[in-house]
Formats: C-alpha cells, structure tokens, sequence
C-alpha cells in the first residue's frame, strides 16, 4: 500500500487525472460528435415518452367509457409514438457502443503511451505494488473504465433529462390536491412529487448505508485478481524449471494463497451486494403499488379521472426511476470509482517517473554531446527511494571518464550489486548520490544479460530497435556470420517465437550480432557472456574487440575480456560506515 500512497490522488485529482488524458486525446473530435448525437436522441426520446405518458390519458379514458372508435385511434396513436421510440432506441445503443469504442481507444492508447515513454516502465519497478501486472492496468482496467464511464454517464444524463421532463407532469396532476386536517383543508400543491423525491431518497440513503464498503472492497478485488493473474501467467512461463526442481507443491501452495485472497474478496463483495439487494428489490416490488397508493386521493375524490390515474401512475414511475438512477447504479458506480481510481493512480505514477530523479537521493543523470562518459562521486544505493546509503556502492577509481574506442571491464566485490550500477548507467536505478554525465541515447546502445526479443521476425530482431529497411542485406549477413549464426541465415523472415527456439548461447550471438548492425559509439554489456560455452565466448570476444570506433563498457567477470581485449578494470566496492558518513 504504501506505492498506493506514494501516487494516491484524491477524486477530484482522480477525475482531473482523465479528463486531461481525453482533452489531449486524438479521439477527443469523435468523443464530442458522438456525445452530441446522444444527447439529441436522448432528449428526443424524453419528448417522446412524455408524449407517450399523455397518451395514457385518453386511451384508458377510451376503455373506461368503453368507446371502442376512440379506443382504435388511440391504438393508432400508440403505434407511431412506440415507432418512433424503437428507431430511437436503436439508435442511441449504437451511439453508445460507438462512444464506448472510441474512449477505449483513447484511453488504452494514451496509457500505452504514457507507460512506453523512455524509461518510465522500467523505473516505476523500483516503486513496490504500483508496478505489479501493468498488463491488468492496460487492458481490464482500461477496458472496465471506457465501458463503465460510457455506460453511467450516459445514463446519468437520460435519467436527469427524464426527471427534468416528468416532474412537471406530476406537479401539474397534483398541484390542487388538498387533506383536511383539523377541519380544515391543507393544500400541498404538487404533492406526487414530494412522495416521489421522499420514496427515492430514502431508498438512496439506505443503499449508501448498506452498501458503504463497496467501493473499496472492489479496488482490493482488481488488485487480488491482477496478483493471481500475475502468479499463474509466472508458473506458466517457468514450467520447464519447477518440473526439474520439483517445485509443484510449492507453485500450489502459493498459487492456492492467491486464489483464497481472490475468494475473501469476493465473499466480502457478495454479502454486500446481498444487503443491498434487500434495499434495491424491496424497494423496487413496492414501486407497483406506491404511485396508485399515492394517487389514490386524488382518484376517489373525483379530481382525476381513470386515464389520469394511469397517467400519474407512469409519470411517478419514470420520476422514481430517474431518482433511483444512483440507487440501482451504486454496485456499478463502486466498480467504476474503484478502476478509476487504479488507472489513474498507474498514470499519475508514470508521469511522476520524470521528475524522480530530483529526489534528495537521486543520481544526477546528465545527457550531453561529449565524447566522454563521466562518473563523479557516483553512489549507488542498493534500495528504492535512497534509503540506505549506509550500505550503498560506489566506484574505487573515481572521478572516472571512458573515451570513444575505450575498452572497460567494471568488477566489484562480494555483496555488491553490479546489475543496479549497469541500470544507473541506463538511467533505470536513480537511486543514490553523484553525477553521470552520459552522451545522447542514439549514441548508446545497452546490452542486458537477459535481452529481450520481440514477436517478429529475425531480421527485425537483428535491426531492433530500428526498422529493418535501414540496412543491407549485406549487412545483416555479415553480422549473422561473425556472429556464428550462418545456420540460420536462411530463416530470417520466419515470424516465430525465437526467444524460445534459441538457447542462451544463441540469444547471447543475436544480441552482439544486434550491436554490430547499430554501430553504437558507445556499448554497455551487462555480464553477458556468463555461463556461455568457451567457443562462442572467445567468438563474441573477437568481435567486441573488433568495433574500434564504439567504447566497449562491460560489467561484469570475463577473463577471456581481460585476454583479448585487455581493458581498463575499474572496481565496485561497498562503502564503509565512515566514508558514508
């Protein structure tokens, strides 16, 4: 909770948080067009039924005084107004999936963006459970938030539009009712729509006693459920290696503990949503008789005839539905807050990841056209936020700067992290102290021990992240065939998973192979060459050493780097008690 509490933002800010991702949306045109055309058609059919509740009048006059001419042309009557409303209907829900369509689009791609952004994804890792399954906050969460948005809002706009429009019929049928009290005859003009307004909002205020815990029981149940999501999708992708160690038992066992966290979720939600169905259904079987119990008065004394009777009765009813509107919608409106609040806190939190780095304990990574790589008094500290420097890392060569063709080999000792040292160089660990002066990022190119290959052809995967098109054919065969990949050469269109048929000796080729198509002034490797087979070590060596305009930066141990290459060794070492104080 305590990432939550880092990024939390309160409903406003939450509402602020979205509204400024639809406003700078490309969406945004279509969004406005279709919400017009809602608001038309919703307006459009508000004329039509009441259109349709004065009709009730004359036809159930028609029946009381059985006049079966008049009670044909009302018929009549019936059937153009109950057309028009079916054209509108069928309208307004292919608006609504419309306008549900384009604020998903909206939404899911500004999310994509704001999570893609440089560097962004990778740093809010370092913040805890705000960074679990950013898959769920992607797709379900983006998902319930457009549907659900689209669906309330548009219904809270037909039931204000439907009140606004029936609450003048129902002070108009009521207006003249008077009870005698003491004798005397008290009027209370437009009665029907005080019993209205006190029906519904008693209903209301007992559907938010009742149903209070909602909200957050439904934000813990997205987090538990996007938990098991993560923990099974985790036990699917490592299968080979818990079969090997026998790890079954303990993949149930924890499996088991998500789903029984998912299961008390749950359980908590449905006794909610049992109490409140006490509320909603009770409330909901007595609405058939409290308007003709409210109007009945009226009706015996002889102010309202049997077709305003039915008229009053369909007039109560449609203001008691547009009242209850937050009642019947108070599980669904604790869904939506509950995503709203999840995909606007993740989106707070990436936009925040730019502005980490002026953290008291942040490392001051600084971009420049130089031709040098600088450490000053670099401290790495081994936790997120800088809160342990007492038992940071640091250079012991320092101040540092490599050159342009420059080879470096940077060990540490026992106990020291050297993969953070390679993600502070990357500008992904920005805790700790001191300045990286770094050149450009289309200067650099990083090489993680373990790499990442999309779904998609080889020889994209070769050009990564640039567009296959931008190199030779030549090119990539010389790169494949330093690189020991000639066996392949002939499947580099081959769309499959490659990052399963190769192994880690072949993925270590691909990656140098990538390297050499890039022709980056500067390469940083991290440990790549541990545990490969000697052969493809001394091959990979070779063509490192071979790259005379790119500095080669690797961290890690490597004698046949020390052999070939023979670089300047820097040294990671853990800093004492005293040189942190």
């Amino acid at each position: 909770m305590a990432a939550y509490a880092r990024f939390d933002l309160n409903f406003r800010a939450q509402m602020r948080m979205m509204g400024s991702a639809f406003w700078t949306s490309p969406v945004r045109s279509r969004l406005i067009l279709l919400a017009c055309g809602l608001l038309t058609i919703i307006l459009v059919t508000a004329y039509g039924q009441v259109r349709l509740n004065e009709w009730n009048a004359p036809f159930y006059n028609s029946l009381e005084r059985r006049d079966l001419n008049a009670f044909i042309h009302q018929l009549e009557v019936f059937t153009i107004i109950a057309g028009c409303l079916l054209l509108l209907n069928v309208f307004q829900t292919w608006l609504n999936q419309m306008t549900a369509l384009n604020m998903r689009e909206g939404l899911a791609k500004d999310m994509v963006e704001q999570w893609l952004k440089p560097g962004r994804a990778a740093k809010l890792a370092s913040f805890g459970t705000i960074s679990i399954n950013p898959d769920q906050r992607l797709h379900e969460d983006v998902r319930n938030l457009a549907e659900s948005s689209t669906a309330l809002a548009i219904g809270l706009v037909n039931a204000t539009i439907i009140l606004v429009s029936f609450i003048g019929v129902l002070w108009g049928l009521s207006a003249g009712f008077a009870i005698e009290i003491g004798g005397k005859m008290v009027a209370i003009p437009g009665y029907m729509v005080w019993a209205a307004l006190l029906y519904a909002g008693s209903a209301s205020l007992l559907s938010n006693i009742v149903g209070y815990r909602l909200v957050p029981l439904n934000a813990e149940r997205y987090s538990k459920e996007a938990e098991l999501r993560f923990s099974l999708m985790r036990a699917s992708e490592n299968l080979t290696a818990i079969t090997l160690s026998r790890g079954e038992k303990n993949e149930r066992h924890r499996i088991r503990q998500d789903i029984d966290a998912v299961l008390v979720v749950i359980r908590g939600l449905a006794m909610g949503l049992t109490h409140l169905t006490w509320v909603s259904a009770g409330y909901g079987w007595l609405a058939i008789v409290a308007p003709i119990l409210i109007a009945a008065p009226v009706y015996f004394s002889g102010n309202l005839t049997f077709g305003g009777l039915m008229m009053a009765v369909g007039a109560f009813n449609q203001v008691n539905v547009a009242l209850r509107w937050y009642i019947d919608n108070f599980g669904p409106i604790a869904s939506w807050k509950a995503t709203l609040q999840r995909v606007s806190i993740f989106r707070n939190a990436l936009i925040q990841m730019d502005s980490v780095e002026r953290h008291e304990n942040a490392i001051d990574l600084e971009r420049s056209a130089t031709d040098v790589v600088r450490f000053s008094s670099v401290e790495i500290s081994p936790e997120a936020g800088g809160k342990e420097m007492a038992r940071s890392f640091r250079l012991r060569e320092a101040p540092v700067e490599i050159a342009i063709g420059d080879r470096v080999v940077i060990d540490g000792d026992q106990g020291v992290n050297r993969r953070l040292f390679f993600a502070a160089i990357a500008g992904l660990w920005p805790w700790g102290r001191g300045k990286i002066t770094m050149p450009p990022r289309d200067e650099t190119l990083f090489i993680a021990q373990h790499g990442y290959m999309p779904a998609a052809p080889l020889r994209e995967i070769l050009s990564y992240p640039r567009a296959p098109q931008k190199f030779t054919e030549e090119e990539f065969l010389a790169a494949m065939e330093a690189c020991g990949l000639g066996h392949i050469i002939p499947r580099m269109n081959d769309n499959i998973r490659w990052d399963q048929k190769f192994d880690s000796d072949e993925q270590a080729c691909i990656r140098v192979a990538n390297a050499l198509l890039l022709k980056p002034r500067w390469l940083f490797i991290d440990d790549l060459l541990e545990g490969l087979e000697k052969h493809t070590i001394d091959r990979l060596v070779g063509v490192l050493s071979g790259m005379k305009d790119t500095a080669v930066v690797y961290i890690g141990r490597s004698d046949a780097m020390m052999q070939v290459l023979s670089p300047r060794v820097l040294h990671l070492e853990l800093v004492t008690s005293a040189q942190a104080g």
